[in-house]
C-alpha cells in the first residue's frame, strides 16, 4: 500500500505572527518554517499503519511550498517517513482553499496513492477545508476527524469523532483520511531517523508538470481578504457583588439584555 500524507509548512507557532498591510497576507519572511503540528499527527498515524501492515507498505510526503522549505521536509523523513515530494512553483503564491486543493490534487494524481491522510488543520490559517476539497478533487471517499484508521484488504475503518462520542465508518480504497490529535502524539525522530532522512529523496514538481486547465494561485483565487484589523480593545471587567443568589442573577440578567444578547 501506497500512504501519501499532506504536510503544509508553517510558521513557527511559538512566533509572533504578523500580517501584511498590502497583501493581506501573514508575514513569512524572518520567521522559522516548521512543520504543521497537525500534519505530524497525520504522519504518526500513516506509520502506525505502516507498521501494522508491513510487506511493502510506504509513506510518502507531499506538500506544496516554497523551494526554500525544502529541507524541512527532512524532519517528517526522520520520524520514518520514506520520501518526499514538493510541489513548488512561484504560480501558486496566493492560492486559496479552492487553489490549494485543486494543485495538490493534481500533483497526488501524478505521484499516485492508495491513501491520503491529511491533518485536520493548519496552525497558519484553520480553515479545515482542504482535505475535504482535496477527496472532492481526487474523486474518492473522504473520511474526516479520524481518530482511529484500520486498514485491511483495501478496505478502511476509521472512528469519526463528533460532538457525542465517535462513529464507525467503512469504505474502500483509495480514499483520504484527515486525522485528529486524538491518533497518537507523533513520535519523537530517532538519532537514526535523523541521519537517514539526510539520504533519503525529496522529489520536486512544478505548474507545468501538472496539466492544469484552471488558474491557480492569486489569478485563480475564489476568495478575496476584503480588510484586515486588530481586534477592538476589551473593556474592563465590571465586578459586583450581591448580597444573594437571586440579586446575582438579576444582575447577570440585565447586563446580558444591555449587551442585546438575551
Amino acid at each position: 500500500m501506497k500512504i501519501v500524507v499532506t504536510v503544509k509548512l508553517v510558521p513557527d507557532p511559538n512566533a509572533e505572527k504578523k500580517l501584511d498591510a498590502g497583501s493581506k497576507r501573514l508575514v513569512r519572511t524572518g520567521v522559522e518554517t516548521v512543520l504543521n503540528p497537525y500534519d505530524e499527527y497525520a504522519i504518526e498515524g500513516a506509520l502506525k499503519i505502516k507498521e501494522s501492515l508491513g510487506g511493502d507498505t510506504t509513506v510518502t510526503i507531499f506538500s506544496m511550498a516554497p523551494a526554500a522549505s525544502k529541507e524541512v521536509l527532512r524532519k517528517a523523513l526522520a520520524m520514518g517517513a520514506d520520501d518526499a515530494v514538493l510541489l513548488t512553483d512561484p504560480g501558486l503564491e496566493g492560492s486559496d482553499v479552492w487553489g490549494t486543493a485543486y494543485a495538490m490534487a493534481q500533483g497526488l494524481k501524478k505521484v499516485g496513492f492508495d491513501l491520503v491522510i491529511c491533518g485536520g488543520l493548519a496552525d497558519d490559517g484553520s480553515t479545515g477545508g482542504v482535505p475535504g476539497a482535496l477527496a472532492e478533487y481526487l474523486g474518492v471517499p473522504g473520511f474526516t476527524n479520524c481518530r482511529h484508521v484500520d486498514v485491511a484488504d483495501g478496505k478502511l475503518k476509521v472512528q469519526r469523532e463528533t460532538d457525542s462520542g465517535y462513529q464507525v465508518v467503512s469504505g474502500p480504497t483509495p480514499a483520504l483520511v484527515s486525522v485528529t490529535m486524538a491518533v497518537g502524539e507523533p513520535r519523537y525522530a530517532s538519532l537514526k531517523g535523523i541521519m537517514g532522512a539526510k539520504k533519503k529523496t525529496i522529489a520536486t514538481l512544478s505548474v507545468a508538470d501538472l496539466g492544469l486547465s484552471h488558474a491557480v494561485g492569486s489569478e485563480g483565487a475564489k476568495t478575496e481578504v476584503a480588510v484586515i484589523g486588530a481586534p477592538p480593545v476589551r473593556e474592563k471587567a465590571r465586578v459586583v457583588e450581591a448580597p444573594d443568589g437571586a440579586t446575582g442573577a438579576r444582575i447577570i440578567f440585565d447586563l446580558l439584555k444591555e449587551k442585546k444578547l438575551v
